[in-house]
C-alpha cells in the first residue's frame, strides 16, 4: 500500500508529525548502487521544493555523520528515508519500525541505522519516523523502471503534501 491513496501509512504520517513546526528529512544510503540510492534520490527531490520548515540532510552511506547540523537545526521530528526490501512494489513506500528492520534495510551504512536513530532521538529531543523505499530487487544492477519510477514520484508527491500541512 502506498501513500498516493488514503491509507494507515498516510494517517500514521501524519500522527507522527502532529505539531511538528520544524521538520528534518534525511536521505540515507549509496547515490552509486541503484538498489540503495531510493533514500537519497527522494531526499533530494523533496529538498528540490525548498519546503518551508523542512530541512533536508543528505546523509549518504553515514547518517551518524549529519548528528551535529542536526543539532544545530533543532528539528521537532525527522523523517530518515532508506531503501528497504519490504515486498512491495518497486517504487512504494512504507512506515517502518526502527527497531526491526535490520534484516530489511538494503544498507551500506556504517552504524546500524536504528542505532542512529535511537541517538539523534535522544540527542535532538525529535521524534524520529523512517520510510522505507522498494527497490528493485529483481534488478538490483538497475535503476527503477518507469512503473517504478512513477509509482516513487507519487507517492513522494503524497507525502509532500502531508509535509506542507504540517506548516
Amino acid at each position: 500500500m502506498s501513500l498516493r491513496e488514503p491509507s494507515q501509512i498516510g494517517n500514521d504520517l501524519i500522527r507522527r508529525l502532529h505539531n511538528s513546526c520544524r521538520i528534518a528529512i534525511i536521505g540515507v544510503g549509496d547515490p552509486h548502487s541503484p538498489i540503495d540510492r531510493l533514500g537519497m534520490y527522494a531526499a533530494g527531490e523533496i529538498e528540490k521544493l525548498h519546503l518551508a520548515n523542512v530541512q533536508v540532510f543528505l546523509a549518504g552511506t553515514a547518517p551518524e555523520s549529519i548528528t551535529a547540523a542536526l543539532r544545530v537545526y533543532r528539528p521537532d521530528h525527522c523523517i530518515f528515508m532508506d531503501a528497504a526490501d519490504m515486498g512491495l512494489l518497486p517504487g512504494d513506500i512504507k512506515v517502518l519500525d526502527p527497531g526491526s528492520t535490520q534484516s530489511n534495510l538494503v544498507s551500506s551504512h556504517v552504524l546500524p541505522l536504528s542505532l542512529v536513530m535511537e541517538f539523534i532521538a535522544q540527542d535532538t529531543g525529535s521524534g524520529v519516523t523512517l520510510i522505507g523505499i522498494q527497490p528493485d530487487i529483481v534488478r538490483p544492477d538497475r535503476d527503477l523502471s518507469e512503473q517504478g519510477q512513477d509509482l516513487l514520484n507519487q507517492n513522494l508527491s503524497a507525502l509532500t503534501d502531508i509535509l506542507r500541512s504540517c506548516q
